[in-house]
């Protein structure tokens, strides 16, 4: 993924883009040719128009009702009222202050800086593409980061439903944005950042998006405390039904998300497609055969679970893996993760609400430090082996761990903010009553 530019085709690369970029053969470097004449390409930019709007059905409805068929039914349009209102509250910030953190023509290694309130771009301006010469109007590449910041946020949310103000989540969000998301962002995809200037593989967010939500939302989740009567009480998913529509929105908006990140409608993108199709396929019957092994009939729960897990470890993979790769990071991510939610969880007995960490957090860590091995060639790769599979996992390690290390001090700076303003929990009476009626007015059904 790259940010825009007018005049040189590398800057504000995406690190996924690096290995489109290798040297000419010796008899190119002889050959002179005239630049192509840079121009927006009609097919391109229909294709990022298309992805923009598939990222946006990943959140409305899709993680909407994926999170809300989790909660009990007192907490169903709560659950539902958090995704959507900070979904929306990302866009604006996006367009005023996030697009010009994450993607400014100025800045240093952590943040960017400039384009504030989008100053400068018009209808004329364009973005660059991997291709010499093939641009997308500015507009659509800043509608399509922007619908990755809205996303993030809310998968965070997905620690701390059921106990935490209305308030508090809109305060939250407008700090972590700004001193969380923005950054890395601008670290891992835009020239000049600490992680792309490293070569850290990311092709669609496995550290931007999954890694950086899912640890935020364990740190939240700890802040914040455990849900009165956890885990004790029954607390099982009210709507399964809902939690599988959601899940099949999120798998079809996903194609967006990953094949999306090509920024042009190419082999790339075909193969983003063909990895997000066949990982996610292998995650999900590989969480039911877990399940199994461990003495549990295969649920549909774990399907869900499991196409989530293989979508998360798939995403920085979209384009740096071949199919045979992405069945086996599927698979691997998913196998991880099922302990991780059914065992880490129960074992430090902390109030993942919807499994934010255990899913997006470690299937993060598992598909970007995946990638560093499904890139190299030897195993089906795009890569083209100049740099070796012990280097680049080096690479991915570092860019894991600065990932895990901002976003959890962020988020513990942001908790603090949002408690300062508004406090952070609602009363003992509105959590057993239900955040619908507590903080909305509301009920999800009416009988």
């Amino acid at each position: 993924m790259r940010g825009p530019t007018m005049t040189n085709p590398l800057k504000y690369a995406g690190a996924a883009g690096l290995a489109l970029f290798a040297p000419l053969p010796a008899w190119a470097q002889d050959a002179v040719t005239a630049a192509p004449a840079v121009t927006v390409d009609k097919g391109d930019t229909a294709w990022m128009m298309t992805s923009t709007v598939l990222v946006l059905m990943m959140i409305v409805p899709g993680l909407a009702l994926f999170y809300g068929g989790l909660a009990r039914t007192k907490n169903m349009l709560s659950v539902m009222t958090q995704v959507g209102a900070v979904a929306a509250l990302a866009m604006l910030i996006w367009v005023m202050w996030g697009y010009g953190l994450a993607f400014g023509p100025e800045g240093n290694q952590f943040i960017g800086w400039g384009k504030f309130f989008l100053a400068g771009v018009d209808a004329s301006s364009q973005a660059a593409t991997f291709s010499d010469g093939v641009e997308i109007p500015e507009y659509v590449f800043i509608c399509f980061q922007m619908t990755f910041a809205a996303i993030t946020v809310a998968l965070v949310l997905g620690s701390v439903v059921e106990r935490m103000k209305f308030s508090a989540v809109m305060a939250f969000a407008v700090v972590w944005l700004t001193i969380v998301y923005f950054p890395i962002a601008h670290m891992v995809w835009a020239s000049g950042g600490l992680l792309f200037d490293m070569g850290a593989l990311d092709f669609a967010g496995g550290t931007v998006v999954h890694i950086n939500a899912g640890v935020s939302a364990l740190v939240a989740a700890l802040i914040l405390g455990k849900r009165i009567g956890y885990p004790t009480d029954y607390m099982a998913p009210h709507s399964l039904t809902m939690t599988g529509i959601g899940t099949g929105l999120l798998w079809v908006g996903w194609f967006g998300f990953n094949a999306g990140s090509a920024l042009e409608a190419n082999g790339s993108a075909g193969l983003a497609m063909i990895n997000t199709f066949v990982a996610t396929a292998s995650a999900g019957l590989f969480w039911m055969l877990m399940e199994r092994a461990s003495g549990h009939k295969g649920s549909a729960l774990g399907f869900c679970s499991g196409i989530i897990a293989g979508l998360v470890a798939v995403t920085p993979a979209a384009g740096n893996s071949g199919p045979f790769g992405a069945i086996v990071l599927g698979a691997v991510a998913s196998i991880i993760c099922y302990f991780a939610v059914s065992k880490l969880k129960p074992a430090l007995k902390y109030d993942d609400a919807l499994d934010a960490f255990g899913i997006h957090g470690i299937g993060g860590m598992v598909g970007a430090i995946g990638t560093g091995i499904v890139y190299a060639p030897m195993f089906g790769g795009p890569g083209d082996g100049s740099v070796g599979i012990g280097a680049q996992l080096g690479i991915q390690a570092i860019a894991v761990l600065v990932s895990i290390l901002w976003a959890a001090v962020g988020t513990a700076i942001a908790i603090f903010i949002a408690k300062l303003l508004t406090g952070l929990r609602v009363s003992e009476e509105v959590e057993r009553e239900g955040l619908d009626l507590g903080e909305h007015g509301e009920r999800a059904y009416n009988y």
